[in-house]
C-alpha cells in the first residue's frame, strides 16, 4: 500500500503544486514512485481546474528542470481519511484543514510543510502570488529543502513500519 501525501495551500496554483511536483521528482530519483504517491489541493476554490501558475512553472523549470503539471482542486473532507500525511503551506491553511475535522480524528495527519525543512528556519511557506520573481525563487528553494526533509521522514516512517 503506497504512502500518500497531500500538499495544501490556498488556491492550489503556486505552492502546493510546486511541492507536489518537486516531491514527485525526488521520489522518482529515489526509485520510490510505487511506494509514495503525491497530490495537491487548495483550501479555497478560486482556481479549480487551472494549471499551476506560469510564474511558478517557469521558476521551477529554470531552477530544477522540473515541469509543474496538474490541475487545481479544492481540499475536501474525504482527503482527511484518504491521505497518510497532509502538508499545509502556512498556519491559515493548517487551521482551515483542522476546521474540517471538528472531532480531531485526523489532526495527527496534518503538519506544516516547513516542519520538514533541513536548513531553512521559516515556519511557513510564504505565498508568492502577489510578489515578483524573487518571491517565487525563494519558495522553490524553501520547498526543495522541505521536500528533501519530508522524503527522509517518509522513508524512515515506512522502514520503521515494516519492522513493527
Amino acid at each position: 500500500m503506497p504512502y500518500k501525501l497531500l500538499f495544501v495551500c490556498l488556491g492550489n496554483i503556486c505552492r502546493s503544486p510546486a511541492a507536489e511536483n518537486i516531491m514527485n521528482h525526488l521520489i522518482f530519483q529515489s526509485n520510490l514512485s510505487e511506494q509514495i504517491l503525491c497530490d495537491s489541493a487548495g483550501t479555497a476554490g478560486y482556481h479549480i481546474g487551472r494549471p499551476p501558475d506560469q510564474r511558478m512553472t517557469i521558476t521551477a523549470a529554470e531552477q530544477l528542470g522540473i515541469k509543474l503539471c496538474g490541475q487545481a482542486r479544492q481540499f475536501k473532507h474525504s482527503d482527511l481519511k484518504n491521505f497518510d500525511l497532509i502538508l499545509a503551506m502556512d498556519r491559515a491553511n493548517y487551521q482551515d484543514i483542522l476546521d474540517l475535522d471538528p472531532s480531531g480524528q485526523y489532526w495527527n495527519k496534518v503538519r506544516l510543510m516547513c516542519d520538514f525543512c533541513l536548513s531553512h528556519s521559516l515556519k511557513e511557506v510564504p505565498d508568492p502570488y502577489y510578489g515578483g520573481p524573487e518571491n517565487f525563487n525563494h519558495v522553490i528553494e524553501l520547498l526543495l529543502d522541505a521536500c528533501n526533509g519530508l522524503l527522509q521522514y517518509v522513508i524512515n516512517q515506512k522502514l520503521v513500519a515494516r519492522f513493527e
